[in-house]
């Protein structure tokens, strides 16, 4: 039921909200930004964009910063979390600066306030970049501590009434145990809200998983590493469907 439901629901897709990870940023380095990785990421939302897609973006910081990646460098839970949170603003502003290179206007638009850098996040501004044509990238996470970026993914998404998320990871979808380190781990053509929160599957934080099943939000889990793969997740040809 879920294969064939989605199957209707991709056909009036319009508007999706992709979630990177910090890490689709660091290429062959161990921390920062690999600048020669920003001309292909900017590649495939370039396509999807011509498709005529509706696209923004929320961008984790684990490239630069997170909490639990540094939970004994003696900085508290508040303040790490807000140093990932600015953190999330410097991977936004080298993405949109890519794109617009790229010939395509990008917005950064920001829960936190750092005007010199982003707009504020504002939903009735972030409907109207998105109506006009521009790809808008979501900063700074809920600008709150002890949220994730996967929370604030789902949030955006249900806010701007997208139509679906996406999960750009390193693995090509949803797998029953860690693929990378198990053989004989199986993958999901698709998957349920509760099952993923049930059996612990890692596709997102519980908060998102929960949020998104809540609004009935569809996330599609797919491997953003190959160019093409973005538009291939959005007409639901490749990854797993979560719903």
């Amino acid at each position: 039921m879920i294969e064939i439901s989605f199957i209707i629901f991709m056909a009036e897709t319009k508007r999706v909200l992709l979630k990177l990870s910090g890490e689709a940023f660091l290429g062959d380095q161990e921390s920062g930004i690999d600048f020669s990785l920003l001309e292909s990421l900017s590649a495939q939302l370039l396509e999807a964009h011509k498709a005529g897609y509706q696209l923004a973006i929320v961008v984790g910081a684990g490239n630069i910063w997170r909490y639990r990646d540094n939970t004994d460098s003696g900085i508290d839970r508040v303040s790490s979390d807000y140093m990932g949170m600015l953190a999330t603003i410097m991977n936004s502003v080298a993405l949109s600066s890519a794109i617009n290179t790229a010939g395509v206007d990008a917005r950064v638009m920001s829960a936190i306030h750092v005007p010199q850098l982003a707009e504020a996040y504002l939903k009735v501004k972030a409907d109207h970049h998105l109506n006009k044509g521009r790809i808008v990238i979501c900063a700074g996470g809920t600008g709150n501590p002890f949220f994730t970026t996967d929370s604030s993914s789902a949030l955006r998404a249900l806010e701007l009434n997208c139509d679906m998320l996406l999960k750009g990871t390193n693995t090509d979808g949803v797998y029953d145990k860690d693929p990378n380190t198990n053989a004989d781990a199986k993958k999901y053509e698709s998957v349920s809200f509760d099952e993923v929160l049930e059996k612990d599957l890692k596709v997102m934080d519980g908060a998102a998983i929960a949020l998104c099943r809540d609004g009935n939000l569809p996330i599609r889990v797919f491997s953003f590493g190959e160019n093409g793969n973005l538009l291939k997740a959005i007409e639901g040809t490749i990854g797993t469907i979560v719903g």
